[in-house]
């Protein structure tokens, strides 16, 4: 076969240069060398520079840690300025490796962007370069990589534009999308910043790739132009092929390409070492097909295989795995968990992966691979064991309905409502999210629709009971406690004390009168209370904020003794009376018959809630803790009245002798009292005739004056 190998693969001015400094700085030994991400886009070069002593740091949390003194290269990509600058305050010393076509965009963008000009970075979100110089424009900015991008884009027909690119961005691609700004926007000033090198390579890898029977374009699987020089030759020969050492190349994917004398064309990326060129060349230049075929043999694999494979792509929905064959295995997001997932961020390149094969050959070379399937195992595994040997297993919440969906690995157990805890929990939602710890108390895994079921009611009952044990073992009655308002009710709030609950009733939160708990409390709020009581058998604890050395009931015989005349406020009213707080925890009663000297029918008649008044104490029973006040005994004497003279004299009137009664009766009405004796008929006058004989005689012997 004839072997073709373009002019212009392999390294490019800029990537040789930062490769040669750190291998450099590497010789030095005074000293730790690092790199601030990998020094190029290239596996087998950052391997090799990191076994000469060469070690990645990736972000400023890393480089914090690098001790005074240390070397960091930035790598060719370039960095933003503010890495320079904080490398500087911490005393580290910067070897700048950065590429001179990627300072000179980090120029370009600084001056204009400082200007007021808005940059618009046409290249792939993300990637070290364009991220690097994002770090060196002071404004407004855009990156797009396509026309969707372009069209979301704001209005800025009054702004000036200036345009860069990704020194690796496609050339043609970058044209296209010029073409479009200018056409959506006035005033555009474009930079043509693509590396010359770049787009040279990309047009030598164009020409050969249309005249050749196979194509091979080797490069690292992160490197951006390596990529875009796979998809421009892939346009132009179907049969192209995209490898980062001769341990990848797959002939078998190809083999109708050699069945006679074919030409093949070899390209690599920039940060492609020319070793490794020279190994692909070589070996297909001075072997046959069938000699290569035979060396190259793949070992063999079958869906269902568990393989330990390492990550070598990583993007947000797929992984491409290294599994010994001849090709990658595919690892889709789906096949990784059973949670949705940006791989991005749980998996990095170089990670071992235990992969289980799915389908092999689906007719585009592809191996597809599940991670999710091998966990499962491995959860069912440990599940199974926690049933037997009774242990508490820890899982996430991942769904709620008629209970609990919790997640061990990606084996699912459900937890019902009755089994979340030892109280009713009205909503299940707030445990999403949530780790949680249970008993398994039912495992089948036999049937199709497999049940396993967990206790986590139980779990809450033992931590309780320990609690409980802890509690009473260290606390008695009348020691002083500190705990947190759990829940408040209308008689009471429930105070956690570390794990059990106890209970401060309404009428042991303070001295004075409480109406309602929640007025004093809320959730959350720290208490110092005392416990007044422990039923150990019954699980109850008696809390009470009423210490007895605050009892303002103490002294009250001296501050409220009989005939002390005080001031308070009316609490509250009775038809009999009203109520004044003199202070915290000491009512008093004012009865209504002693609020005024008039007649009173109720005291709402002439008193308020919250009226503050003065009275004299008339009672006081401190056993009791009874005061009787009266405001009637600080009204003053009243002067008495005409009216009231008048009835004293008609009393003393009242009080002359009979005889002075007698002498007033008037003449006629004697006469009349006398005829009306005489003739009374003798059935009426039954008394008169029984009357005893002296009175009779009396009546006969009248003076005859009287009778006239």
């Amino acid at each position: 076969m004839e072997v073709i190998l373009a002019k212009t693969a392999g390294f490019c001015f800029g990537v040789k240069r930062a490769v040669d400094m750190a291998y450099k700085e590497a010789e030095d030994r005074a000293g730790r060398v690092y790199t601030y991400g990998p020094i190029i886009h290239n596996e087998e070069v950052v391997r090799s520079l990191s076994e000469s002593g060469v070690q990645v740091i990736e972000g400023k949390d890393q480089m914090k840690d690098l001790a005074p003194g240390s070397r960091l290269i930035i790598r060719s990509h370039g960095v933003s300025k503010e890495i320079f600058e904080e490398a500087k305050a911490l005393g580290i010393n910067v070897v700048d490796a950065t590429c001179p076509f990627v300072s000179n965009i980090h120029k370009i963008v600084s001056e204009k962007s400082a200007e007021g000009d808005v940059i618009i970075i046409i290249g792939n979100p993300g990637h070290a370069e364009v991220e690097g110089t994002i770090g060196w424009i002071n404004g407004d900015y855009y990156v797009v990589s396509n026309e969707e991008d372009i069209d979301s884009l704001p209005d800025m027909t009054e702004r000036k534009i200036t345009v860069v690119a990704q020194t690796t961005f496609s050339l043609k691609k970058f044209q296209e999308l010029v073409a479009i700004l200018q056409d959506k926007y006035y005033n555009v000033y474009v930079c043509k910043t693509i590396c010359n090198a770049t787009e040279e390579r990309q047009k030598e890898a164009e020409e050969l790739a249309k005249t050749v029977d196979a194509m091979i374009v080797i490069g690292g699987r992160n490197s951006s132009n390596t990529q875009k020089l796979y998809e421009i030759c892939k346009q132009q020969c179907n049969n192209t092929y995209y490898i980062q050492t001769l341990v990848n190349l797959d002939l078998t994917a190809f083999e109708s390409a050699f069945k006679f004398d074919g030409r093949v064309g070899i390209t690599a990326g920039a940060s492609t070492p020319n070793y490794i060129i020279k190994e692909v060349q070589n070996s297909m230049s001075e072997q046959t097909f069938e000699e290569m075929l035979e060396e190259q043999k793949p070992v063999s694999i079958r869906p269902g295989q568990v393989i330990d494979g390492k990550v070598v792509s990583v993007k947000e929905d797929e992984l491409v795995v290294d599994i010994h064959y001849k090709s990658d295995g595919i690892l889709k997001a789906s096949e990784y968990s059973n949670e949705i997932v940006d791989l991005t961020t749980v998996v990095k390149e170089g990670d071992d992966i235990k992969v289980k094969v799915l389908k092999t050959n689906d007719g585009e070379g592809t191996v597809l691979l599940s991670h999710k399937r091998v966990a499962l195992e491995k959860a069912y595994e440990t599940v199974e064991n926690a049933f037997k040997n009774g242990e508490i297993l820890t899982g996430k919440v991942v769904g709620a309905k008629n209970g609990l969906i919790v997640n061990v690995s990606e084996c699912r157990v459900f937890i019902p409502a009755s089994l979340v805890d030892d109280t009713f929990v009205k909503d299940l939602d707030k445990y999403i999210g949530q780790d949680v710890e249970f008993y398994i108390t039912e495992f089948d895994t036999t049937q199709k629709q497999k049940r396993i079921i967990g206790n986590r009611k139980k779990v809450v009952q033992e931590r309780k009971a320990a609690k409980a044990a802890e509690f009473y073992a260290n606390n008695r009655i009348g020691d002083v406690i500190v705990g947190k308002v759990k829940n408040i009710t209308p008689f009471g709030v429930f105070i956690d004390l570390g794990g059990i609950d106890g209970l401060l009733h309404i009428s042991e939160m303070s001295w004075g009168r409480v109406e309602n708990p929640s007025k004093i409390f809320k959730v959350g709020d720290e208490v110092r209370c005392f416990i007044k009581d422990i039923d150990e058998e019954n699980d109850k604890i008696a809390l009470s904020r009423k210490f007895p050395d605050e009892n303002p009931w103490l002294g009250v015989e001296e501050k409220y003794a009989i005939g002390t005349v005080v001031k308070g406020k009316v609490a509250r009213m009775a038809d009999f009376g009203a109520f004044v707080v003199l202070e915290p925890g000491i009512d008093a009663l004012l009865h209504v018959s002693m609020i005024s000297r008039d007649r009173i029918e109720k005291p709402s008649d002439v008193l308020k809630s919250g009226q503050e008044i003065e009275a004299k104490v008339v009672d006081l029973k401190v056993d009791e803790k009874k005061i009787s006040l009266s405001m009637k005994a600080l009204l003053p004497e009243e002067p008495k009245k005409e009216d009231e003279a008048e009835e004293v004299d008609e009393e003393a009137a009242n009080a002359v002798d009979s005889e002075d009664i007698a002498e007033s009766i008037p003449v006629d009405e004697a006469l009349a009292a006398a005829v009306a004796t005489e003739e009374a008929p003798a059935e009426e006058t039954p008394a008169a005739e029984e009357a005893p004989a002296e009175e009779v005689t009396e009546t006969e012997e009248a003076p005859a004056e009287d009778a006239e």
